[in-house]
């Protein structure tokens, strides 16, 4: 299972967890975790934009920028809403293995290790495996 949100570190760990699900014979599932931004949550009757819809986008985004036309075989997709981390924990429980992007679009660019790599890590109960983009 990798998870995914539209970064460059998240498209790495995409093209990380293919060559892993292949060589074990795996399936290859992505996923993508959305909140509900605490503004939307106050005036929800003014909202007309899909989050859920958004982030299904961003995430076929993110496999067409990663795979192109050459889609691992048998690649399963998830949109959960929920906090990234807790829905990679949770959806990780029947995984072989997690690989998480060292950092994605949040947080603080000084940061070695996201707040969400970092929580998958210590809280996950199948093994993690955090990419680091190649400094090319």
């Amino acid at each position: 299972m990798v998870g995914v949100d539209g970064s460059e570190a998240s498209l790495q760990a995409l093209r990380e967890a293919r060559t892993l699900a292949e060589s074990l014979g795996c399936t290859l599932k992505a996923v993508t975790a959305w909140e509900m931004p605490v503004t939307a949550a106050e005036y929800p009757y003014r909202l007309e934009y899909n989050f859920q819809d958004d982030a299904r986008e961003q995430l076929d985004e993110a496999l067409r920028t990663a795979f192109g036309d050459d889609r691992p075989r048998g690649l399963e997709t998830e949109v959960r809403q929920g906090p990234p981390a807790r829905v990679l924990r949770d959806l990780g429980e029947g995984a072989r293995m997690v690989v998480v992007g060292s950092r994605g679009r949040g947080g603080f660019a000084g940061l070695l290790l996201g707040s969400v790599s970092s929580a998958v890590a210590a809280h996950a109960t199948c093994p993690v495996l955090i990419t680091h983009r190649s400094k090319d």
